[in-house]
């Protein structure tokens, strides 16, 4: 059978047409799939309460995803240092990316990060320690973690007696502030339950540098205690079954990440090795937010990607099973929010 000339552009026009429709059809889901968001009004957590700061007070500033502020009016602790927000296409097409000098010091400046002591991320990813070596050089404070965070601090050119490798077992004093890393597990969001960028990061990082190279290192629990209280902070919904079982905390910050596809079962482990097992009475959400989004604007991320109305949900019926006095809150981005507030007088 022989198609003539007419015919032969009669069916290159379909063919064309309908891979036209196709890509205008994909372009329509994946546009509805990206803006498919949940809203925070979803959540029926209460923001954590605004209780007056006297000047002793240990306060903690969420400014997104796990990076923390604690401040006691003498030290300072920053847990995390992600400040530049790559974008969307940088991190799908594994960009060069690179610290933002005007942003980290619009930022240290605002909130007033003039005494830092310790910087210290949960693990190496970009999204917890792209910019820590840019930090530790606007101050004296110390970078405290793996060697891949050491490598990071290092290809930032960061004084090597800045640099602490983390030893699991030690404490680390800054003023009252005693800091101690547990080692612990990343969340399995990777294919098939893996880490992404899982590996070590086993040379100095010098910025810029494809989001790829950020390799995982080793991930930690934080312990920040102070003789008024004890913070736990887990930065990824990962966790090793056991190894906080000799922690006692009062507030528990727990990244909530994945948990929505991970299951009851997980979460409720999760849940058990983090609170139970700590006796916290007080939990707030971290890493909860889309960190493609500039520093300071919290939106939550598509459904397809996360869920976190669901998370939270779930996180409650958890709650109520095991420790019904157990309250939820949610922080409010860029406020310092009292820990241990003082008990309220007997009436």
């Amino acid at each position: 059978m022989r198609f003539d000339q007419e015919q032969l552009q009669t069916w290159g026009r379909r063919i064309a047409i309908g891979f036209a429709g196709l890509v205008v059809t994909g372009a329509v889901v994946i546009y509805w799939l990206w803006t498919d968001r949940p809203e925070l009004a979803e959540i029926d957590w209460q923001p954590y309460p605004l209780y007056e700061s006297r000047g002793d007070a240990v306060t903690v500033t969420w400014l997104g995803v796990s990076t923390l502020l604690f401040d006691d009016g003498d030290s300072q602790i920053l847990v995390d240092g992600f400040f530049s927000r790559p974008s969307v296409a940088d991190i799908l097409f594994d960009a060069r990316v690179q610290s933002s000098a005007a942003e980290i010091n619009r930022i240290l400046d605002e909130y007033r990060m003039h005494r830092l002591a310790a910087i210290i991320p949960v693990h190496s990813h970009f999204d917890h320690a792209m910019d820590i070596g840019a930090v530790a050089n606007r101050s004296s404070a110390s970078i405290i973690g793996s060697e891949s965070t050491a490598n990071i601090a290092r290809g930032a050119g960061v004084p090597e007696d800045q640099i602490v490798i983390a030893e699991t077992d030690s404490v680390y004093e800054f003023g009252n502030f005693s800091v101690q890393l547990i080692a612990s597990a990343h969340a399995p969001l990777g294919w098939g339950g893996t880490v992404p960028f899982a590996g070590s990061i086993d040379a100095p990082l010098e910025l810029p540098a494809r989001i790829s190279a950020f390799r995982e290192g080793r991930s930690y629990s934080i312990v920040v205690a102070h003789p008024q209280g004890t913070t736990l902070v887990q930065g990824s919904a990962g966790f090793l079954p056991g190894s906080l079982d000799k922690v006692v905390a009062d507030v528990v910050m727990l990244s909530t990440f994945g948990l929505e596809n991970f299951g009851h079962e997980y979460t409720e482990q999760y849940w058990l090795s983090l609170v139970t097992s700590t006796g916290a009475t007080r939990v707030l959400p971290l890493h909860f937010e889309d960190y493609t989004q500039p520093f300071g604007t919290i939106k939550l991320s598509p459904r397809i990607i996360d869920n976190f109305p669901d998370a939270a949900a779930l996180l409650g019926r958890i709650r109520d099973t095991w420790d019904n006095d157990t309250r939820l809150h949610l922080p409010e981005f860029g406020t310092q929010l009292v820990l241990y507030p003082p008990p309220l007088p007997d009436a």
